[in-house]
């Protein structure tokens, strides 16, 4: 995963120079063994901030240390202009934790950081600076070593959302106009965004006929699917796609650090390059690039999120069918605890990384773009290149950040499982048994008019995400409410 940042972070003490000092510098020292011990890329910042100097100093030695994220510890009731000035002055997320008493005695061995935090938060507030504050941000060394394992993904995104650059290629298609993406929230979160057309991408194309790296990646390939597994006359036209991409993220990434892609697909490509481009986008997303179909920018953003929390591949799917009465009745009903309404299958023509998928996960062709463009009764030709199969069970969380037609941005975060059930279908699939999907589904989905493309992560990170979209001031968060807490727009009488 070279797409996403490499977090290092600094711990900083602060200090009221009314309290001592060595309970703050004595307190940070705990945490930082702690850290140590759980080999946490944690520096241990030596300086302590009692004062603006002290702070300026202290940014220079998180700068020096090679700091991309920082920890500010109020090991005492700390000073509130200069702690809170660290996250103005070092270029990176900072997370404002407190000691909890209980490491000393109440007379001069009590830091008052509980009230500290207090007045850290209001002045963050008066000068517009952002600064995580974690759900239980006071605590003993252990808790606070615990939180800065937390915010270490946290951090991951927000350095990446901020070196990103999404490119994309093509229009986005008429008949899918659900995925148009207003930029205006891309700039207001720091994303960069370049848009090309389909004919820039083909003529970059061809530029890399005969490119000697074509063999190598053929190769690959035939290593991660396996003899049997992909059509051998197809490899070269996907390898030199494969390395088109790769050399346009390369030349194009400017003043960034990270890409992903939103590009389209269909109904042109697969004529024009001569093969379905799914397989090619499932190996960069394994790699920790996504290529959300479509042009799906915000799909691809949502894609690019999970990656850096998860530190792991990711998917994009369709939000696509219902489960048939007779699939619940012979292979979930009795066998596992849900219902049929909590289930649905994801699904999408083939852009799932293999190491998701289950074994029999082979290069195929797609389908429907079959029937719409190649001649009736014909063998598959330029629309082989998806890669199929059944997608493998396990944990995940479906999400998705989009930007709406007014240009505020919102949010939607569910978890569930993928069901080891097969789908008896089509495509890279999978039945997603999400609880009180019915619901989520009328009073979300469609409330709040969301596209039909959502991102999935292969495990439970609902809390880290919902950390990562507050960060970003993503004011509307929705989940999937127990039936215990209604929908406002759900009807009580239904």
């Amino acid at each position: 995963m070279s797409n996403i940042p490499v977090v290092k972070l600094g711990l900083v003490a602060v200090s009221r120079d009314c309290f001592p000092i060595v309970l703050s510098e004595k307190r940070r020292d705990a945490i930082a063994k702690l850290c140590e011990a759980k080999k946490l890329p944690v520096v241990e910042i030596k300086k302590t901030v009692e004062n603006e100097k002290d702070m300026l100093a202290a940014v220079d030695e998180l700068k020096a240390n090679g700091c991309n994220a920082a920890v500010v510890f109020l090991g005492n009731f700390g000073p509130e202009t200069p702690e809170t000035l660290i996250a103005k002055y070092f270029d990176g997320p900072c997370m404002f934790v407190a000691a909890a008493e209980g490491d000393g005695d109440m007379i001069n061995g009590r830091g008052d950081a509980y009230c500290g935090v207090l007045n850290c938060s209001y002045n963050l507030g008066m000068r517009h600076l952002k600064g995580y504050i974690p759900e239980a941000p006071v605590g003993t060394a252990e808790e606070l070593t615990d939180r800065i394992c937390e915010f270490i993904p946290i951090a991951r995104a927000l350095l990446g959302i901020k070196g990103l650059k999404i490119i994309t290629f093509g229009p986005r298609p008429q008949d899918f106009f659900a995925c148009n993406a207003p930029i205006k929230g891309l700039y207001e979160i720091g994303v960069e965004i370049e848009e090309n057309s389909e004919l820039d991408l083909l003529v970059s194309y061809r530029e890399h006929d005969n490119d000697p790296r074509i063999a190598d990646v053929c190769e690959d390939m035939k290593k991660e699917m396996g003899e049997g597994h992909y059509y051998p006359d197809l490899l070269p036209r996907m390898a030199q796609f494969e390395l088109t991409l790769l050399d346009w993220a390369e030349k194009h990434k400017g003043a960034r650090q990270y890409v992903a892609f939103a590009n389209k697909c269909w109904p042109a490509f697969p004529s024009q390059f001569g093969f379905e481009p799914c397989y090619v986008n499932s190996r960069l997303a394994s790699r920790g690039i996504p290529v959300a179909c479509e042009v799906d920018i915000y799909g691809a953003l949502s894609e690019y999120i999970g990656t850096c929390v998860t530190g792991d591949a990711v998917t994009l799917l369709d939000i696509n069918n219902s489960v048939p009465q007779y699939i619940y009745d012979e292979d979930i009903k009795g066998k596992v605890n849900t219902v049929l309404s909590n289930t649905f299958m994801g699904f999408h023509c083939g852009n799932t990384p293999a190491c998701k998928m289950n074994a029999d996960r082979a290069v195929k062709y797609q389908l429907i773009q079959h029937r719409l463009l190649e001649p009736q009764g014909s063998e598959p030709d330029f629309t082989r290149g998806t890669l199929e199969g059944d997608i493998a069970a396990g944990d995940i969380t479906f999400y998705r950040l989009q930007c709406d037609s007014e240009g505020d941005l919102r949010a939607y975060i569910a978890q569930g499982r993928i069901l080891d059930v097969p789908t008896r279908s089509f495509g890279g699939i999978a039945v997603f048994d999400i609880p009180e999907m019915g619901r989520f589904y009328r009073h979300v989905l469609i409330q709040k008019r969301y596209p039909h493309h959502g991102a999935v992560a292969f495990a439970h990170c609902a809390k880290t995400l919902f950390e990562v979209f507050k960060m970003l001031g993503v004011g509307d968060i929705a989940y999937n409410q127990p039936k215990s807490l209604p929908y406002p727009t759900e009807n009580p009488w239904a």
